[in-house]
């Protein structure tokens, strides 16, 4: 039997390409496939330095059919590495479910370290680091979004849809606007900016100035105040009513809050 390969996580520039690491470089180079979210765009940082390899699109649509098929490479004795179009795969990027196939196929894992905008965003900020949150995208709905940014008591980390930025920036605003945000906008690459100030402040620049871009919102935590718990329960009926699944509802606003998910489940679920 063909010894069982392995699966190289490997996080990419989010911007500047120069951020790549030497190490992910050298993994690129010697894997016997790369998975990768757009291959045109995976193919422009292997160009970039000369790398040759084989690509195969790994994307959300294809990710649970394509993952049998890379784990059948992986036990053939095959090394493939797992990117995403920027920073590390599986943070709001595909990857989970071939990275939990590869452990359930007892295929040896690697991730390698390098580049993330969430972290990048954090350290921006300069907002209190610890602790902080990353909810991944907001919720499209405005109700929800309101929900959870009211309930946060911490620093939270979001991605958010430049379309959508100035009507969350007024959101914050509203429920309070002392609060310190940061609004950091596409790090790394050549009209990176970062802008930092109350919720009033941020949101009066870009009601006048719609921003452009890829956008990563770091929100202060909300100051305590009565009526936390009722606010969390709130927040996550918001977020079921959303569509979200319960039981995530509930651990969402429990990490943000830190009332306990099994309190917040019981109560979405109390008649």
């Amino acid at each position: 039997m063909a010894q069982a390969g392995r699966l190289l996580v490997c996080p990419t520039p989010i911007g500047n390409l120069e951020d790549v690491t030497l190490r992910v470089l050298e993994v690129l180079r010697s894997a016997d496939l790369v998975a990768c979210e757009d291959t045109r765009r995976t193919g422009r940082l292997l160009e970039r330095y000369g790398i040759k390899a084989r690509l195969v699109s790994y994307h959300e649509h294809n990710e649970r059919a394509r993952a049998r098929e890379l784990i059948e490479r992986m036990r053939a004795g095959a090394r493939i590495a797992l990117v995403s179009d920027a920073g590390m795969p599986l943070v709001s990027d595909p990857g989970h479910e071939l990275l939990r196939a590869s452990l359930a196929a007892g295929i040896e894992v690697e991730v390698l370290p390098g580049p993330s905008s969430v972290i990048t965003a954090l350290v921006a900020s300069a907002l209190p680091s610890e602790p902080f949150c990353f909810v991944g995208f907001l919720p499209r709905a405005r109700a929800a979004r309101a929900e959870l940014l009211r309930s946060a008591r911490r620093t939270t980390v979001a991605f958010e849809s430049p379309q959508r930025l100035v009507s969350t920036l007024a959101l914050l605003a509203e429920e309070g606007g002392g609060g310190r945000v940061a609004v950091c906008r596409e790090l790394t690459k050549l009209h990176e900016e970062v802008r930092r100030g109350s919720a009033k402040e941020i949101s009066a620049h870009y009601a006048t100035e719609p921003p452009r871009g890829e956008v990563v919102l770091v929100v202060g935590a909300a100051p305590p105040g009565a009526g936390d718990e009722d606010r969390a329960i709130a927040a996550v009926r918001s977020l079921a009513a959303a569509g979200a699944k319960p039981r995530v509802a509930a651990k969402i606003v429990a990490e943000l809050t830190g009332i306990g998910a099994n309190r917040l489940y019981a109560a979405l679920t109390e008649n």
